[in-house]
């Protein structure tokens, strides 16, 4: 995992390296700094002239300034390198994700997505700027200042061997204590980001049922579990500030009492009242380094968790990628399933779809029945291989779909799916989706033939007209004519239609049909629909149940051989003999 995140620092390589060199020029530099300052006091005391204070006074400045301005450079290229590193990170996982199979994409939920991409990586990116700064130059810190405090303090520095220990014993108390509220929380926000998802997607059918109330309270209640593991976590992380005070005043207590008695003992022979000066520092930088390494290692076992999060979506091996050597032409629309079943998962206990035998012959019509659940949609997302078949095959174009490119597979296939789905931007943009290069000639005959062109030139703007996010300010019906004209400019040798006529009227629904039927007549066919009269003038009608093919037939092969297609039409048209 940690290879595959470090794998993203790629061309922040430079900053990342500038940024731990001057940490190490900082880090010395600061350490010394007491030091000078312990000879300068000694020889004050001992009389020295204001030449030789002013040439140490010189010298500690420069060494503050360098101090000072390695920090800032260390700060800036950290701030560069982690900034770099998080956008490439976000970058992998988003194009790891456009490799998913829908199987994958099942995996993670949207919501949990979102939140891996977002907080996740803003954790990893705050772990990173730590590691590539303070963890280093907290170790340095602490290594260089007990260094330099048994050079300068001797017996002094045994008040160490008591804080130390103490102090980082505490400190890792602490830590172990908050991580597991910490580990709850982010495991929570993506039910928190799920909630906000369905209620923003949902937010019609909310204030449509006056449920406004109950969500807020539904929200408030998630809100509040977060809000109180972190509570949990920052009151036990709080305990760092009073740990550290009492290590603090202890070690200047020993060394003011202990030192003091040495100085005067000794005559300042053992200890110098520049050494006590330099020990406290050193103390203090002692302790400063203990406290920013709990939390460093605070900050780490939090991200911790995102690191993982992250890691398990770039881990995920892609349910479907093209073979090794692929085929890169589809000769035709023909479509043929032989002896298919599937599971979306292997613990499932029923099959989606079981004993799938169909022929479809390239340019046919092919309609859909069923009742919900009954397998229509599993069954059409298999020709793009937006699944693998379970058992069985798939083939289009007389080849097996795996061993087709997946791009120049899915190309020749398009899908206007039950959920119409469209982006941010204008009509014209959402409509080259199906062709980038299409004119505007092409799209206005896509969206004749589509029904989608009257209502477009109704708007102010037309074809520019700007879709807001999801097509929130178009209506269902809109929103499908729009699918199916985009599908249409890619003039694929399969068209599939997932139910994406049920918003429009009968009358459009129609001049939809007729349209297909003139515009692409050599592309096949396949529609789903709920309503006999989409599908009863297609070559052939398939009636599913429970995953498996009832009934197949033109519509007066069916009206005799099946009774239950019969109900349908009985149903919906008041009579099996109604044609359109």
């Amino acid at each position: 995992m940690l290879k595959r995140l470090l794998g993203c620092v790629r061309e922040y390589k430079r900053p990342t390296i500038v940024s731990l060199v001057f940490i190490v020029l900082e880090a010395i530099v600061e350490t010394a700094i007491p030091f000078i300052t312990a000879g300068l006091v000694n020889r004050i005391k001992a009389g020295a002239a204001i030449p030789e204070i002013l040439s140490t006074g010189a010298v500690l400045i420069a060494l503050a300034a360098v101090s000072l301005t390695s920090g800032g450079l260390a700060g800036f290229a950290s701030a560069r390198a982690s900034a770099g590193f998080a956008k490439n990170l976000r970058t992998d996982i988003f194009k790891k994700i456009g490799t998913y199979g829908f199987e994958n994409i099942d995996k993670f939920s949207s919501s949990s997505l979102v939140t891996r991409m977002t907080t996740d990586v803003a954790n990893v990116q705050m772990s990173y700027m730590v590691i590539i700064r303070t963890a280093i130059r907290a170790p340095l810190m602490l290594l260089f200042s007990i260094v330099m405090a048994y050079v300068m303090g001797g017996i002094l520095a045994t008040a160490f061997v008591i804080v130390v220990p103490f102090l980082a014993f505490g400190l890792i108390l602490i830590a172990r204590f908050a991580m597991p509220a910490f580990r709850r929380v982010f495991r929570k926000y993506d039910r928190l980001n799920e909630s906000i998802e369905e209620n923003v997607r949902g937010m019609r059918v909310v204030k449509g049922f006056s449920r406004e109330e109950y969500e807020k309270e539904k929200f408030t209640a998630a809100a509040e579990d977060i809000r109180a593991d972190f509570t949990r976590a920052e009151r036990i992380v709080a305990l760092n500030g009073p740990l550290m005070q009492v290590c603090l005043y202890f070690n200047m207590i020993f060394v003011m009492l202990v030192g003091s008695r040495l100085a005067v003992g000794s005559g300042g022979t053992a200890v110098d009242v520049g050494q006590l000066s330099a020990m406290l520092t050193y103390g203090m930088q002692i302790l400063m380094s203990l406290m920013m390494l709990s939390m460093i290692y605070v900050i780490l076992t939090m991200s911790g968790e995102s690191m993982k999060r992250i890691g398990e979506v770039l881990g995920e091996t892609p349910s479907l990628t093209s073979p090794a050597d692929p085929v890169t032409v589809v000769a035709d629309g023909s479509v043929e399933l032989s002896g298919v079943s599937f599971k979306y998962s292997k613990s499932a206990r029923r099959e989606a779809l079981s004993g799938i035998d169909l022929s479809i012959a390239s340019g046919m019509t092919v309609g859909i029945l069923g009742g919900t659940g009954s397998g229509k949609t599993t069954l059409v997302q298999l020709i793009p291989r937006l699944y693998d078949a379970t058992e069985g095959r798939v083939l289009v174009g007389g080849c097996d779909v795996r061993r087709y490119d997946l791009d120049v597979l899915r190309s020749s296939v398009a899908m206007v799916l039950q959920k119409n789905q469209l982006f941010s931007g204008t009509i014209r943009e959402n409509l080259r989706w199906g062709n980038p290069d299409a004119t505007d000639e092409e799209m206005k005959e896509a969206c004749r033939l589509a029904a989608a062109d009257e209502f477009i030139s109704a708007f102010p703007d037309g074809y520019d007209t700007r879709i807001e996010q999801g097509g929130a300010n178009v209506s269902g019906g809109q929103k499908q004519r729009l699918c199916i004209a985009r599908a249409l400019l890619r003039r694929p040798k399969i068209l599939i239609l997932d139910d994406s006529t049920s918003a429009v009227d009968m009358r459009t629904d129609a001049a939809i049909r007729a349209g297909l039927r003139t515009y692409i007549p050599e592309t096949t066919k396949i529609i789903i629909a709920q309503r006999v009269a989409s599908v009863m003038d297609a070559d052939r009608i398939l009636l599913m149940e429970n995953g498996a093919i009832a009934a197949c037939g033109t519509h007066e092969e069916l009206l005799s051989s099946s009774a239950h297609y019969r109900e349908l039409c009985e149903q919906q048209m008041g009579g099996a003999d109604h044609e359109e």
